[in-house]
């Protein structure tokens, strides 16, 4: 089994909150993660899988089955079909505050969240569980390119056989389209058109949302569109990068930039089934420059939020990193590893009043060039990144950023 350093963050979480919400895409490894947590520790539990009807049917009366269960950690999995449980979670909470009461999960869709915010303010710890980390993958043995090939979804990554990885993914991917969508969301969207726009994005990976393309490509509306987007932000598969607004005197591009978040679910949208293949590739580097910035944002403090910065004069810098309103990092993405810095990337350095900046490879050595560090992704994991703080992203208010046209 992989270890995922979130363990410890739930762990801390239910020592110090009466709730702990853990969010992420499903089949992402939440449950496990509950379930390794109660073997561990030994902590008394009971665990609930709303999407089994006998498991529904115990809280046909929750008041009472929280009464009956005080002195367990109550765990309730998909806890997003149920979202009249936030309304009694509150009064049970206020009655007995004690931390380790209760761990939700929940494939995050809006409606939790709403349910969540509304309910159960200032009682509960966010949390969200993204895809394997680079760093835990090479803990596991597993390297970058295997990583970056099948993403971060543990059942894909540690699959036998290259086959039985892609299939798998495939599979959820149909799954989701199928069946999951409706179930988290509560609407009926046709199949086929949510499957082109998700295979559309993954032909666009970095690309500039434009919703009126996408919609006439299509043949629906731009609000539909946009709704569906927003679906696909709630489940954790689609991320919008924001642009950061600077400099008002400059002509700032202001629409956001979207990824499909987990390069293996990219990959098999995009039919690459092996690391040969994935080279050459038109995508190749939008889906290392997407892989990138998930590895980077899993290991950002709170205090530190990304975006991306681009003017119509040329200025670009594929991940600009802020602290309150000051940035202190700008750096590029390149799949080549002897890279050209460009005279954008310097320009946005000194928009930004940045005197370095940096660029990210795959594998190359680490040097400097005219106030450019240029390094792999493990020595700016490892060696950069310490340097921001190694406490994990919990805050919920960047999960469904607001889609502009």
């Amino acid at each position: 089994m992989i270890s995922r350093t979130y363990y410890n963050s739930i762990r801390k979480g239910l020592a110090d909150f009466p709730a702990v919400v853990l969010l992420g895409p499903r089949q992402i490894g939440k449950s496990t993660l509950a379930r390794e947590l109660t073997f561990n520790t030994r902590m008394k539990s009971i665990f609930l899988d709303l999407e089994k009807k006998q498991d529904r049917n115990q809280l046909t009366d929750p008041d009472s089955f929280f009464a009956q269960h005080r002195h367990e950690l109550v765990i309730i999995d998909e806890v997003q079909v149920m979202p009249e449980l936030f309304g009694v979670l509150r009064p049970a909470i206020d009655e007995d505050r004690r931390p380790g009461r209760f761990l939700l999960l929940g494939s995050a869709s809006p409606q939790l969240v709403k349910g969540v915010s509304e309910s159960l303010a200032g009682r509960v710890q966010y949390l969200e569980l993204p895809g394997v980390n680079f760093k835990e993958a090479t803990d596991y043995g597993i390297d970058l390119n295997t990583l970056w090939l099948r993403g971060g979804f543990p059942a894909s990554l540690i699959a036998k056989k290259a086959s039985i990885s892609f299939d798998w993914r495939e599979q959820l991917i149909r799954s989701f389209v199928e069946r999951d969508l409706s179930l988290l969301f509560g609407t009926e969207i046709t199949t086929v058109t949510v499957r082109n726009f998700w295979q559309m994005i993954a032909h666009q990976q970095g690309g500039i949302w434009n919703a009126q393309q996408f919609a006439s490509s299509l043949g629906v509306t731009a609000p539909t569109v946009k709704r569906y987007l927003q679906f696909l932000i709630g489940a954790f598969l689609i991320r919008s990068l924001e642009p950061w607004f600077v400099n008002t005197t400059k002509r700032l591009v202001k629409t956001p930039k979207i990824f499909v978040r987990d390069s293996g679910l990219l990959h098999a949208l995009l039919d690459i089934h092996d690391y040969r293949q994935l080279l050459g590739h038109p995508v190749a580097g939008g889906s290392w420059e997407g892989f990138v910035i998930e590895q980077i944002i899993q290991l950002l403090p709170n205090s530190i939020r990304p975006f991306f910065y681009r003017t119509h004069q040329g200025a670009e810098a594929d991940l600009v990193l802020i602290k309150g309103i000051t940035p202190i990092a700008c750096i590029e993405i390149k799949l080549n590893n002897a890279p050209v810095i460009s005279k954008g990337f310097y320009q946005s350095m000194e928009d930004l009043k940045l005197k370095k900046g940096f660029v990210i490879t795959p594998s190359s050595e680490n040097y400097h060039v005219k106030g450019v560090e240029v390094a792999s992704l493990d020595h700016f994991v490892n060696v950069v990144m310490p340097k921001f703080n190694r406490q994990k992203r919990v805050a919920i208010n960047t999960l469904f950023p607001s889609i502009k046209k």
